[in-house]
């Protein structure tokens, strides 16, 4: 399995539903604007979608594909089909008992979540209901998550990449056909989220059936290696979810501030998530069954290369789009969001956040790559540490930071502990020996940072005057934004090829 044409495959998926989750936001933005209705249904998301990255796509894969990888190489078809079975009728029992409680307890969860929506009993019971209607998005996504964690680790890569892409077109569909026909409107949104689950699911048992691997219920939590994949879930729920713990504490800082910053930095994060799922979570994606196969087989070596592989490809993609991210904040607000309700105003306010959030992207998408250097090797305490550190570091920068920063310094702690979390992740694979850097870095970075400089300019000279992307109409400014990418790319590309940068040297084959 070439690595590289994996990745294409991932990171095509999600460009795919990454446009989609844009053209899904225009539609929002458009319809709904930023306000009480759309800070309501934020709110109401954040914590299953919060639950559904800890628990399905974060904790739950990372302790499930090392065990899996290590079954499919040791022990057999007969024990492997056996694990899935029980970890499918495990899993879906407990998580079903989460969404459950979550509904009944929709008022508590708010009241905790967006304390300051409580002085606005509308607003608030809003939110509540909307809550009810998107908890069972856990159940949904938990069974994806195992789903993909079994074609993932077989090399199926396209499906469980092609997902997501239900879930937006469920969000368009139901915003622009059915909204008339809910009261108020924004409930909508909930029954799209509750739909996409539904799809989502759907997408999988086909796929499962053809290898063989569409679970039957067997319940056995005694099962050794279930519990060997509790185990290792517990601590993991804090070590591979704490920026999105710490999203959701921002939430309850946000809710403190005036109207609409919840929505500020909603439109800001999804900026973020599109190079963070198109390079991180791609990347981390192909590499953990290949890190989680290598350990089984005690392939240091193989191990230490793979992650020096993850590392250099995440920097070459990952610091120019931090850079583009930054320069080109009010062309890409305006190009997207821009519209109807969502006016100049709300435009410079997301502005701030992202220039905010795009110091750690870079952080961010390393965290993705480090962690499952830790996972595939069935270590849980230090991410889990690491964990702990930065999520207090985060909220200390976010009590520093909100009074002159206001909702832009909430971002700004997130990138920071980004970096943070990062760094610490590094230095524990490097004291540990698991990764030794190959030859040849200085001259890596030196050409990189030409090339940044290179785009940088580029970039910083085409984009011209905020105002005239404020009041340009909406086609011209799409034209204008496609034009500047577009060159800055190839800026960048072509001076990289210019410095002796080839594609052939970023090929890898897979651990089989």
């Amino acid at each position: 399995m070439n690595l590289l044409r994996a990745l294409a495959t991932v990171s095509g998926m999600t460009l795919l539903s990454r446009i989609l989750g844009f053209v899904r936001d225009f539609v929002i933005a458009r319809s709904f604007g930023a306000g009480l209705a759309t800070d309501a249904f934020f709110v109401a998301f954040r914590l299953p979608n919060l639950l559904r990255r800890m628990f399905a796509e974060g904790a739950f894969s990372q302790a499930f594909v090392p065990i899996l990888a290590e079954y499919k190489n040791r022990q057999g078809p007969e024990e492997t089909r056996r694990l899935v079975d029980r970890v499918a009728t495990a899993l879906a029992l407990a998580v079903a008992l989460v969404a459950l409680l979550g509904a009944i307890a929709a008022p508590a969860i708010v009241w905790i979540s967006a304390p300051g929506f409580r002085a606005e009993p509308d607003k608030f019971a809003l939110t509540v209901e909307l809550t009810r209607i998107t908890f069972p998005y856990i159940l949904f996504m938990s069974l994806v998550a195992f789903a993909g964690g079994i074609l993932n680790t077989w090399s199926r890569f396209a499906i469980p990449a092609f997902t997501p892409v239900l879930l937006n077109v469920s969000f368009i569909a139901m915003a622009l056909f059915a909204a008339p026909y809910f009261d108020p409107p924004v409930l909508v949104l909930g029954w799209a989220v509750f739909l996409g689950g539904v799809l989502q699911v759907a997408l999988q048992v086909r796929p499962l059936a053809r290898l063989g691997m569409l679970p039957r219920f067997d319940l056995a939590l005694s099962d050794p290696g279930v519990r060997r994949i509790a185990k290792l879930m517990a601590p993991a729920l804090l070590g591979v979810s704490v920026s999105q713990v710490s999203l959701l504490i921002n939430t309850i800082f946000a809710s403190f501030l005036e109207s609409g910053s919840v929505s500020w930095l909603y439109y800001a994060d999804r900026l973020m998530e599109f190079p963070a799922g198109l390079l991180g979570v791609a990347l981390g994606t192909i590499l953990l069954p290949s890190l989680s196969k290598l350990h089984a087989g005690e392939d240091r070596d193989g191990f230490s290369s793979l992650l020096d592989w993850g590392l250099r490809l995440t920097l070459l993609l990952t610091l120019p789009a931090a850079l583009a991210l930054a320069l080109l904040a009010v062309p890409l607000i305006a190009t997207l969001f821009h519209h109807g309700a969502f006016g100049a105003e709300d435009v410079m306010q997301t502005r701030l956040a992202l220039v905010a959030y795009s110091v750690g992207l870079t952080g961010l998408i390393l965290v993705k790559i480090l962690a499952p250097g830790f996972y595939a090797r069935q270590d849980i305490r230090t991410p889990v540490k690491i964990a702990v550190v930065t999520l207090v570091a985060t909220q200390v920068m976010n009590l520093a930071f909100i009074v002159p920063l206001r909702h832009a310094g909430l971002a700004l702690s997130i990138g920071l502990a980004s970096l943070l979390n990062a760094g610490l992740l590094f230095r524990g694979l490097r004291a540990r020996a698991v990764y030794r850097p190959q030859p040849g870095w200085l001259g890596f970075a030196l050409r990189i940072a030409v090339a940044l400089a290179v785009l940088g300019a580029v970039l910083w000279y085409g984009m011209g005057s905020t105002a005239s992307w404020l009041e340009q109409d909406a086609l011209a400014r799409a034209l204008r934004l496609t034009v500047l990418v577009t060159v800055g790319a190839a800026a960048y590309f072509a001076t990289l090829f210019a410095l002796g940068f080839r594609l052939r040297d970023f090929r890898r084959r897979g651990a089989v």
